[in-house]
């Protein structure tokens, strides 16, 4: 087996130690929105990730749609994130903020005081969401976006994205997946707008191409990167005839950008649709700059498509949850241990920063 996972990449201004990537994941664990001292034991704990990616961040208040998710819009998120950013780098590590606005995978319980569940249409996501207050309770029609909610949004972006320069992040990452805002966009099931931002497939990739367009202009392309998961079927998303043009087209526009990645995940492990091996060759030619794959790998897989040069960083997601080493032992192929989901998303350290690093 070949060790090209366990080699350096340079990404943009930086160097990585490795291709290993932790892949971004909710953890619950950021009371009153605001990353404390444990999300930052957390993170220090898996520093040898040659980059780490934080789970989904809010660059707004509009976007706090999970109990206890972090955001980074205010100065008491960017102390926060400051700590984490300087637990990280005292270890040699590499770190980007995911950038994740909620839009309508929210309810108002969870969001502050004066914020709203918005979308690019007034369509309901079926089932319920967990809320700290009153347990699981049906999602509410969000708000369907004005062309000014659409802007400011935007802004927040932007200005989320230099508060994490501002924290100490080497980059940032615009959650374009997983049937968040910006891929309520891109998909019919969520977007139902005849306007320039929805219909064809040139109108739905529009918001996710301005957002990280004016993303990369206020911080540097070489420091932004996005993510995506064509044929995803979280948080209601659903395939349709258009689907592989939709994101070949992205990429192609994403490629004039300059970014640090476009980072794919495939869900197929986890019961989505496969994400056909045809339409990630295309998507990474159209696109052109490196690629991070993610979605169920394991060490010789990873191997296996760096060497063929489907990709040029790997993402692992779970396996770092209850192996804060993960490197070393996949390096050593060592038997990883398996987290208790029943505490992923539960708040204190217990699931959390209690795994041992063995």
């Amino acid at each position: 087996m070949s060790d090209i996972l366990f080699s350096p990449l340079t990404l943009g201004p930086i160097t990585l130690a490795n291709r290993v990537v932790m892949a971004p994941m909710t953890r619950s664990r950021c009371i009153g929105n605001v990353p404390g001292p444990l999300v930052a034991t957390y993170y220090g704990q898996r520093a040898e990730a040659g980059l780490i990616i934080t789970e989904g961040t809010s660059p707004s208040p509009d976007g706090l749609g999970y109990p206890r998710i972090p955001g980074c819009f205010d100065a008491a998120q960017v102390a926060g994130w400051k700590a984490v950013t300087t637990a990280v780098h005292e270890k040699g590590g590499r770190i980007f903020l995911q950038m994740m606005h909620t839009g309508r995978v929210g309810h108002p319980l969870n969001l502050p005081k004066g914020a709203k569940v918005l979308g690019p249409s007034a369509v309901r996501l079926e089932g319920k969401m967990h809320t700290d207050q009153e347990g699981e309770q049906p999602y509410p029609i969000p708000i369907e976006m004005t062309a000014a909610d659409i802007e400011q949004v935007t802004s927040e972006y932007v200005s989320s994205a230099a508060h994490a320069v501002s924290a100490g992040f080497d980059g940032v990452e615009v959650h374009g997946a997983n049937g968040y805002l910006v891929d309520q966009f891109l998909n019919t099931a969520s977007n139902a707008r005849t306007d320039e931002w929805g219909g064809s497939v040139t109108n739905r990739t529009r918001f996710a191409l301005e957002v990280t367009r004016r993303v990369a202009e206020k911080i540097g392309g070489e420091r932004t990167g996005i993510r995506l998961s064509p044929y995803g079927a979280f948080s209601g998303m659903r395939p349709d005839d258009e689907m592989d043009d939709l994101y070949i087209e992205l990429a192609r526009g994403l490629s004039t950008l300059g970014l640090a990645y476009v980072h794919l995940v495939d869900h197929s492990s986890m019961g989505t649709p496969l994400v056909p091996e045809t339409l990630k060759q295309e998507i990474h030619g159209a696109f052109g700059g490196k690629l991070i794959l993610s979605g169920g790998y394991t060490r010789e897989r990873a191997e296996q498509d760096l060497e063929a040069k489907k990709a040029d960083l790997v993402a692992f997601g779970r396996p770092f949850l209850a192996n804060p080493n993960l490197v070393t032992k996949l390096e050593a192929e060592r038997p990883l241990r398996a987290p208790d989901m029943k505490l992923a998303y539960t708040p204190g350290e217990h699931g959390y920063t209690d795994y041992p690093m063995d």
